[in-house]
């Protein structure tokens, strides 16, 4: 009998995202945490909105900010992402360690930003594309390495809060 999620929670094997549900969070999720190093060797992170392409994380940013700055003297980065707010039900999150690649060349930042204005701005792609469309405008691309980490508290009894099992999972 297993007391996980009601009486501890401490062994949370089994409890990671798989693989389906690791796609399904990363193309419904918009926001993530990008976490790079900066001029010091420290570990930083903004919130950047985000895509899920290629088998890539998708990300703008200007020439200049500290990230951008972090990513060209390291590309070794890590993204988060959570179910918070995506609408999915239940709390996940998947942690992905990858190298960036700055692209800076028309082609690759035309291809991004119309995908990305009509994922996250479908009703006006164009208006939105017309303010990310700037000369220091650069597109990352972070492409995963190594087996990620992640956590499925729909797969926990007593939704990982104590609750009893037939509780909303959702909460």
């Amino acid at each position: 009998m297993s007391e996980l999620g009601t009486k501890n929670l401490e062994k949370l094997k089994g409890t990671h995202l798989d693989q389906e549900d690791q796609q399904e969070l990363l193309q419904a999720q918009t926001e993530c945490s990008f976490i790079f190093s900066d001029a010091e060797g420290w570990p930083r992170g903004v919130i950047m909105s985000f895509i899920h392409r290629k088998g890539s994380i998708w990300l703008t940013a200007v020439e200049g900010r500290a990230h951008v700055k972090g990513a060209d003297r390291d590309e070794r980065v890590s993204i988060i992402v959570s179910s918070k707010g995506s609408g999915l039900p239940g709390r996940r999150m998947i942690s992905l360690k990858g190298r960036v690649k700055v692209h800076r060349d028309p082609e690759v930042k035309d291809w991004f930003l119309h995908e990305f204005t009509h994922a996250l701005q479908p009703a006006d792609p164009d208006s939105w594309r017309a303010l990310l469309d700037s000369p220091q405008r650069v597109v990352f691309e972070v492409v995963p390495e190594g087996r990620p980490t992640s956590h499925d508290q729909r797969k926990i009894p007593g939704n990982g809060r104590g609750m009893a099992a037939d509780a909303d999972p959702g909460r």
